[in-house]
C-alpha cells in the first residue's frame, strides 16, 4: 500500500524534478507534469484534491488502455480524461516497487533525452 509521501519521495529522487505548490502533490520535469494528485470533480460539488489517487502520464492511448484493461484494480479513468494519455492510480492498491516503476516511467516519457540519460534511459 502506497501513500502520497511515497509518491513524493520517488518523484523527488528523480533528476531535475520540481514540486509545484498544490493542495496535494504535483511534480514536473522540464515544466511538464508527470504525476499529480487527482482533482476529483463531482457534479454539483467543489473540486476535491484526492491524495490517495495519483494521475500518471502514460505516453499514449495504447499504453493507457493496456493499463486500464490489464490492471483494473490499480487503474481507472473518467470521461474528463478521455483522449488524454493519463490514468488514475489507486495508491492503496499498489506496492512501493510498482509505484516507483510507474512514476519513473512517467518521468522518462516527459523528460528531455539529455535528462533521461542521467537515469540511464
Amino acid at each position: 500500500m502506497a501513500e502520497a509521501d511515497d509518491v513524493r519521495r520517488i518523484a523527488l529522487g528523480l533528476p531535475h524534478v520540481e514540486e509545484i505548490d498544490s493542495d496535494g502533490f504535483d511534480f514536473r520535469v522540464d515544466g511538464k507534469g508527470f504525476v499529480w494528485s487527482y482533482p476529483e470533480r463531482l457534479p454539483g460539488q467543489r473540486r476535491v484534491i484526492r491524495t490517495d489517487i495519483a494521475v500518471l502520464y502514460v505516453g499514449d492511448e495504447a499504453e493507457k488502455q493496456a493499463l486500464l484493461l490489464g490492471e483494473p484494480t490499480l487503474f481507472f479513468t473518467t470521461p474528463g480524461y478521455d483522449g488524454l494519455p493519463l490514468v488514475m492510480l489507486r495508491l492503496a492498491e499498489v506496492d512501493a516497487g510498482r509505484l516507483a516503476e510507474l512514476v519513473t516511467d512517467a518521468w522518462l516519457m516527459r523528460a528531455p533525452a539529455e535528462l533521461a540519460s542521467e537515469l540511464g534511459g
